[in-house]
């Protein structure tokens, strides 16, 4: 039974989770919403989180698949698998979420297929990471990566498209939040990030 959050939206306040100075994150709460979103997730699917840091998009996609479902959390880093963790266990989700210490894309070879794998990133090893994913998707899987970096974005375009993935979707989200000031209400900009979706064939 899922606790913390009682609703069947994603779109966990930040706030809510555990975080630390060690552990960048939480994903922001919009760009967790879409991603989610474009995971097309359903009950009793079968994720992939690879680079799950605090475990913001974990507890997401562990609400949305239910006691059916399963999550893998992946993170090469100890302080953010012990994070996760936590926020797992604040969810009340630790039933449906296997997390994993390892270093991607080898950490992937030995999981189960999956009907969704989201992607944080994944720096210089991306390209291998998107291969490996391509083999552990079922057929109509979605993948989902979210980019800080052009780089990483245009990485991520050039080989699902090298795969053959179909419904390639490239969309950037800018978010601004209300910040109180004396005078009134400001608008704060966050990082704009780039999140690339697509459906195995």
């Amino acid at each position: 039974m899922a606790k913390n959050w009682i609703y069947k939206t994603s779109g966990v306040p930040d706030e809510l989770f555990n975080q630390s100075d060690e552990v960048p994150g939480p994903t922001k709460e919009e760009i967790r919403v879409v991603t989610i979103s474009k995971a097309r997730l359903r009950e009793g699917s079968v994720v992939i989180d690879v680079g799950c840091g605090t475990g913001g998009l974990t507890v997401e996609a562990a609400l949305q698949v239910g006691s059916k479902g399963k999550v893998y959390a992946i993170d090469e880093d100890p302080a953010a698998i012990k994070l996760t963790t936590r926020n797992v266990e604040k969810f009340g989700v630790e039933n449906n979420v296997i997390i994993t210490s390892g270093k991607a894309p080898q950490s992937l070879i030995s999981l189960p297929n999956a009907d969704a794998i989201l992607v944080g990133g994944g720096g210089t090893s991306l390209r291998a990471i998107l291969q490996i994913a391509n083999s552990k998707l079922k057929p109509s899987g979605r993948i989902v990566v979210n980019a800080i970096l052009l780089e990483t974005a245009t990485v991520a375009i050039e080989e699902l498209k090298t795969l053959r993935f179909k419904e390639l979707d490239i969309a950037q989200l800018t978010v601004a939040k209300g910040k109180q000031v004396n005078s009134g209400t400001m608008m704060m900009a966050r990082n704009p990030i780039i999140i690339v979706s697509a459906t195995k064939l």
